[in-house]
């Protein structure tokens, strides 16, 4: 099984939502907000008077466990969106996850 995180802009949060609850494979997800600092924060014109002074840019954060067998379309159906415009610049990751289950 693999974990896919996925960080967007926080105006791209609904647009995000929407994909992922379209995607067959991604049975449920988690959304976290977080801030991004980098140097992309630097030149983000979305930022209030407080992010710059801090230098932090508002993001939201996805991660969805999948199948290691359904990663890469579900990559490939975020790249689809993006390329029809649907969505905007994401930052992702992948990492194995050894189990899951419900407590």
């Amino acid at each position: 099984m693999k974990r896919l995180t996925i960080i967007v802009h926080t105006d791209e949060e609904q647009e995000v939502t929407h994909q992922l609850r379209t995607i067959e494979q991604a049975q449920g997800f988690t959304l976290s907000h977080i801030e991004g600092h980098g140097i992309e924060s630097e030149h983000d014109p979305f930022l209030s008077a407080r992010d710059e002074v801090v230098g932090a840019s508002p993001r939201v954060r996805a991660d969805i466990v999948l199948q290691d067998n359904d990663l890469d379309a579900v990559l490939n159906i975020l790249r689809d969106a993006k390329e029809a415009g649907k969505m905007n610049d994401a930052y992702y990751w992948v990492s194995p996850v050894e189990q899951e289950g419900h407590l």
